[in-house]
């Protein structure tokens, strides 16, 4: 018997989303078809709403559906911008308590297995936001991977000559660890151990 075309074409859409592998895109698929059509309709209706509203915020490039972040139009007081790779990491530094940092958001790490190059990030906005703005602290909050610790070194070469405090985070993070599975405890770890970049 062949397969329904309709349905493989839907089997193959969930496959493309991390971490879901072809048995879990079938369980899916074959759950949509239980599904009464309104919910589908509406199931419909928000994967395209997802894709016009939600864009990245023009100052720090984190996920908003304005043309600035809820964070960057706050006026919490804040001397620390953390630099993370991925819009998702902020929100494992926003679940912990009492936090003031603002944010950058890089929109991926150098890879050359990947061909993600300099350019490729949000770098450019990042060295004009540390012109804009005399901050006390930059924490490199890479993911502790060999594209994570790339990132950070070449971060911290070119910015060694502003006078600013460049860390990194600390090891309470494994290495090979996403950033955005750590606990609060592991990250607020991490955050305590950062260590100094430019040796001073």
């Amino acid at each position: 018997m062949k397969p329904l075309k309709t349905l493989q074409n839907l089997t193959e859409s969930f496959h493309k989303l991390p971490g879901v592998g072809l048995k879990s895109a079938e369980r899916m698929a074959q759950a949509v078809l239980q599904l009464p059509e309104e919910d589908v309709q509406q199931f419909a209706k928000d994967l395209i709403a997802v894709k016009t509203t939600v864009r990245t915020c023009s100052i720090c490039g984190l996920y908003t559906e304005s043309e600035t972040c809820e964070i960057c139009q706050s006026p919490r007081p804040y001397e620390t911008l953390v630099v993370v790779s991925y819009p998702k990491d902020v929100f494992a530094f926003e679940r912990l308590e009492d936090v003031t940092y603002r944010y950058h958001v890089l929109g991926g790490v150098l890879s050359a297995s990947k061909g993600v190059q300099v350019s490729q990030l949000n770098i450019p906005s990042l060295y004009k936001r540390l012109e804009e703005k005399p901050y006390g602290e930059l924490i490199l909050a890479m993911s502790p991977t060999l594209e994570g610790e790339t990132t950070a070194q070449y971060l911290a070469v070119l910015l060694k000559h502003k006078s600013i405090k460049i860390t990194r985070l600390g090891y309470g993070l494994p290495m090979g660890a996403n950033l955005d599975y750590a606990d609060a405890v592991t990250l607020s770890k991490a955050l305590s151990g950062r260590t100094n970049l430019k040796g001073e």
